[in-house]
């Protein structure tokens, strides 16, 4: 496709989350509503190009996808022998405000707690992120029949549910927030470990958030988190895709402009949580430590750690601890951060536990390293994390 083609195929997938937010709302229905769009991206995406882009394309979209949507609903009332159902009009020229409230209203359908987090995560992908139902099923490696199941599931459990179509009320917000957040932060983590549309899908649907609720920390958290997270990805793999640490990553290679936009929003985010921290925010502020040193070794590691330990006040997990002790490692050594990551419970099962102890036990020169690394990928650490530990350890065997 070319540059062009690439623009409008951008601007359609853009406005088509934004149409499909007021049509859910007008037809009452994910499934109506999401055929009608298609049927109208597809549609753009063939005139467009080639007609060129018309001067409101979101209100090309909208009634393009009405149209659709009244001729589905037609036909299936005919089928039915039922009545058809007269639709609402459409204003092509929908207000900011309307507009903003229809997406919120779909972010809060598609992350409902009624339904699963996997479920959550790919009604998100598919709905707000704009992709395929065979693109959510690669992002998330399962097979494009299963995944189109799990989605057919989560549309009929928000009718069945009669799950409402609104923004949460004011009590409601922090909680529900609060699982949208992590949707979307679930599948940066998933894009994280290299498979990078995931991860741009991530950050546009962090952005979104912050768009449409501006002086919520926990979504100026979230961005700030995966962009000073993401402002590292050109250093983070090497051509073969093995990891590269931390410490060994050129900075240079790092996207300073997506660092200093993560900063103003973790200083704008700060200024909104003075008493109360918010675990998103400060994460976001530990990435920051990273980001704006100098080189591995200026590190603050003491503003790390203090960080961690304001990040326990609100979120005391096993994996947080777990993270706080890396840093331990790096100010104190790492038979105190062994110390600390043996002292953890829960964590048996969980690979980053046994590779932390691997990586920790090579560094103290323990033959017991390769015995943790053995459980890391028993328990399920990526094979390239496998490679890269089991390489490290080799290493200093054949040196000694």
């Amino acid at each position: 496709m070319t540059g062009a083609g690439d623009a409008v195929a951008r601007l359609v997938r853009d406005e088509g989350t934004r149409v499909l937010a007021t049509l859910v709302r007008v037809t009452g229905s994910v499934d109506l509503a999401e055929d009608a769009v298609q049927d109208a991206v597809v549609r753009a995406l063939e005139t467009w190009p080639r007609d060129g882009v018309p001067a409101n394309p979101r209100g090309w979209l909208l009634v393009t996808a009405r149209h659709r949507a009244v001729d589905v609903a037609r036909r299936e009332a005919k089928r039915l022998g039922k009545e058809a159902v007269a639709m609402p009009s459409i204003d092509p020229h929908p207000d900011p405000l309307s507009v903003r409230d229809d997406l919120l209203r779909l972010v809060f359908t598609c992350c409902h707690p009624a339904l699963s987090l996997e479920a959550q995560v790919a009604l998100a992908l598919r709905t707000l992120g704009g992709l395929s139902t065979a693109e959510v099923a690669r992002g998330l490696l399962v097979p494009e029949a299963t995944m189109a199941k799990r989605l057919t599931r989560a549309k009929q459990k928000i009718a069945q549910a009669r799950i409402p179509y609104r923004v949460p009320s004011a009590e409601e917000l922090p909680s529900r927030l609060a699982g949208v957040a992590s949707t979307v932060y679930l599948i940066f983590n998933e894009g994280y470990t290299g498979r990078v549309s995931l991860l741009s899908e991530a950050v546009r649907l962090a952005r979104l958030l912050v768009s449409l609720m501006p002086d919520e920390p926990t979504a100026l958290g979230l961005l700030a988190l995966v962009l000073l997270q993401d402002a590292r990805r050109p250093a983070r793999f090497l051509p073969s895709g093995e990891p590269v640490l931390l410490s060994a990553q050129d900075r240079s290679l790092w996207d300073a402009s997506l660092i200093k936009e993560g900063v103003a929003l973790v200083g704008r985010a700060l200024r909104r949580t003075p008493s109360t921290p918010n675990a998103y925010v400060v994460q976001a502020a530990i990435a920051a430590c990273h980001d704006l040193a100098p080189s591995y070794s200026a590190t603050d590691w003491n503003a790390v750690i203090s960080w961690y330990d304001v990040l326990l006040s609100v979120q005391d997990t096993p994996v947080v601890r777990l993270n706080r002790a890396a840093a331990v490692a790096e100010r104190d050594g790492p038979a105190a951060a062994l110390a600390l990551v043996d002292a953890l419970t829960g964590l048996d099962d969980y690979p980053w536990w046994h590779a932390s102890r691997a990586e920790l036990l090579h560094r103290l020169g323990s033959a017991s390293a390769s015995e943790a690394l053995a459980r890391a990928e028993e328990t399920g650490l990526p094979a390239v994390h496998v490679r890269f530990l089991d390489s490290r350890i080799s290493s200093y065997r054949r040196a000694d």
